[in-house]
């Protein structure tokens, strides 16, 4: 691993004197490929990598193909036209398997212990071949559950290509490993959305991803490359906390996270401060052991918060409608997107102005 490093960094640096984009290829299936706005929501996660690269810098050359196999990506010449552009310097990044396991169709099957690897082989000598840094992807998982279980289908071709990797020193993205530590953080229900779950069109589909799956499998595939290749972090464009290796690991059950609705926690009470009243308070998770308080107050017509002196610092954001706020003798027109802040030692005071109720979200250190 420290020779792959090592000369993926010295690829960088070489082709980094020359001042042109480096280049990343990605040979691979539907879950990679490009797709356009008639087939929307559908994307590839190929097609999003480019939104985490400075254009500048990487530039993103995608020639995956859906229904392909390693098998008939070769078969079908679309290898050779990788092989008339790689270059020197070049990355790539190949991602097989979802067809290779199609039995029923010679033309794309490919047995995981012999011809699979065999086929992978060819992808990774060319890219040698041509001065280029081979990349192997196992397959990307499926959204597929059985009685609550999400199942592995690509466990013999993500074994093959480990193996591989190994034996012949090429670095390897465990695509598969991610993206089920990703499906199951998110649970059956909550990837729906990441996958072409689309009632509108007729589509539930657990293969192929929407627009924010193909970007979120984007982030695994870098935030791997990144830990091959540390210089890559240099040219991202956007962040890739994505890891959910330690999901839910540390957890204090004593302090669950969890979700409430306002209706459940609502208080009716007078404007504070000796304002006019009525109010109606939500005090959010006012019983946790938080280091901030979050409050949504909404004065209805005529209610007020009184002037008084700020103890700390707080703000408040109007969520809709209009106030008259004063601060430190100076009188403010308020409306839905204002945000005001208020430091230790100011006097201020707000009152609802109008018909319609002011709403607004309070948030201050405890």
């Amino acid at each position: 691993m420290l020779r792959l490093m090592l000369s993926l960094s010295l690829l960088l640096a070489a082709s980094s004197a020359l001042c042109a984009p480096h280049r990343v290829f990605i040979a691979g299936d539907s879950t990679a490929a490009e797709y356009g706005p008639e087939r929307a929501p559908q994307a590839g996660w190929g097609q999003a990598l480019q939104g985490y690269l400075d254009p500048a810098v990487w530039e993103v050359r995608n020639h995956a193909k859906g229904g392909r196999s390693t098998r008939s990506f070769i078969d079908e010449k679309r290898l050779d036209a990788i092989a008339a552009e790689l270059q020197r310097g070049d990355v790539l990044l190949i991602q097989f398997g979802h067809n290779d396991a199609k039995v029923e169709d010679p033309t794309r099957y490919t047995d995981p212990a012999t011809a699979y690897p065999q086929f992978l082989m060819r992808y990774v000598q060319l890219a040698r071949d041509k001065g280029a840094t081979p990349v192997l992807i196992t397959p990307v998982a499926r959204l597929l559950y059985d009685f609550g279980s999400l199942l592995d289908t690509h466990a013999l071709y993500t074994q093959a290509m480990k193996q591989l990797a190994a034996r012949e020193q090429v670095a390897l993205i465990d695509l598969n490993d991610s993206s089920t530590r990703w499906i199951r953080a998110l649970g059956e229900q909550g990837a729906k959305p990441y996958f072409l779950f689309v009632p509108e069109q007729n589509k539930a589909d657990g293969t192929h991803f929407s627009t924010a799956g193909a970007n979120a499998v984007a982030c695994l595939v870098v935030r791997e490359w990144v830990g091959l290749q540390p210089a890559l972090k240099a040219a991202l464009t956007r962040d890739i906390d994505c890891d959910v290796r330690s999901a839910g690991q540390g957890a204090d059950a004593s302090k669950p996270s969890r979700v409430v609705h306002e209706r459940d926690i609502a208080i009716t009470q007078p404007g504070p401060h000796g304002g006019a009243g009525p109010t109606t308070a939500y005090p959010f998770f006012a019983a946790d052991e938080l280091p901030f308080v979050l409050r949504k107050r909404v004065l209805h017509k005529g209610a007020g918060i009184g002037l008084h002196p700020q103890h700390k610092d707080e703000i408040y954001y109007i969520v809709s409608g209009q106030g008259s706020y004063v601060l430190d003798g100076k009188q403010y027109d308020v409306g839905a997107g204002d945000a005001l802040l208020t430091r230790t030692g100011s006097l201020h005071a707000l009152q609802q102005v109008g018909e319609d109720d002011l709403v607004l979200l309070l948030a201050y250190p405890r």
